[in-house]
């Protein structure tokens, strides 16, 4: 198969093929198989992979032509556990929101069509219009600034909770641009950083993210490699605070912090690299990879960390 077959093809992909490096006879999670561009790339080094989504949409699009040694799974990755019954070789995660989810408006997630305010990627559960719809304005305003980075999240909020009823994505995102004194050819669309607040909010993405880490850490063999693409700091703030804490990394003790070393478990991870950003080259043929970092680690043999929480529900 072909990986250019792909009508969305993920970015850094030759990088994460190369961090992976699958072969004939080895086993794979792809966490996020959307369009299947890295699923299928590993498939073409002779490698098995169980592709998880928890998009509908996406695993009946990979059934339409499901090669031999593809699994295709309909759930979240942080459930990997439950489906992956002997160690993996690796684990790639392209987190955040799919090209083939913004470029569909009836999905809601985007603003450049006006659609159904929805942005569910399970298609199932809370929606974007139930949250702005029945949230009171001190929660609209803490969803915007914290997984916006939104510094007019209270203006915004306000402007919001006194429009309500909400159902259309262009609806919110004039709300959102008046709210901010948004002028016609301004450098960025303040809407934004709202949409990602509440896409973030409603499939609870950052909690899925440390609970699919930590996902990672239990399945992958010993000498395993997991790699991660993030596309905005909130989530490359999280993988990096997990591996520089599995890794050992962290702080270590002084006089005003003793050490610690007697309680902290063994290194999950190590060989981890520096992030990796994407070449000019790839630039030029996808301005979406702008915004990405990868990140890469190896597993150690010693056993996972204790679970400091609970799955997504």
């Amino acid at each position: 198969m072909n990986p250019a077959a792909a009508p969305h093809v993920p970015v850094l992909l030759d990088e994460v093929i190369a961090a992976l490096a699958p072969c004939p006879g080895e086993r794979h999670v792809d966490g996020t198989y959307g369009a299947g561009g890295y699923t299928r790339a590993i498939l073409a080094k002779g490698a098995e992979v169980i592709a998880f989504d928890r998009d509908p949409d996406a695993i009946a699009a990979g059934k339409t032509d499901k090669p031999r040694l593809l699994m295709l799974v309909e759930d979240r990755f942080s459930r990997m556990t439950d489906h992956v019954d002997q160690p993996v070789d690796g684990v790639t995660l392209d987190i955040g929101v799919s090209s083939m989810q913004l470029d569909r408006a009836d999905r809601g997630f985007s603003f450049q069509a006006d659609g159904p305010l929805d942005m569910r990627m399970e298609q199932a559960g809370e929606s974007a219009a139930d949250f702005v719809n029945t949230a009171d304005e001190e929660e609209i305003a803490r969803v915007i600034y914290e997984y916006g980075e939104e510094p007019k999240s209270r203006r915004i909020a306000r402007s919001i909770v006194a429009a309500r009823p909400l159902s259309r994505t262009s609806e919110l995102a004039n709300i959102v641009r008046r709210a901010s004194g948004y002028k016609t050819g301004d450098k960025k669309d303040p809407a934004t950083r709202t949409f990602q607040a509440i896409r973030i909010h409603v499939n609870r993405e950052l909690e899925e993210l440390q609970d699919g880490l930590a996902a990672a850490e239990q399945v992958l063999k010993p000498g395993g490699r997991l790699a991660v693409v993030t596309f905005h700091s909130l989530e490359d703030r999280l993988v990096k605070r997990f591996l520089k804490s599995r890794s050992g990394a962290a702080p270590a003790g002084s006089r005003h912090l003793p050490e610690t070393s007697k309680s902290v478990p063994k290194p999950t991870f190590a060989k981890v690299g520096k992030p990796i950003r994407a070449s000019e080259a790839e630039l030029a043929r996808n301005p979406r990879a702008r915004s990405a970092t990868l990140r890469v680690a190896h597993r150690t043999d010693a056993a996972p960390w204790p679970t400091q929480r609970k799955g997504t529900s």
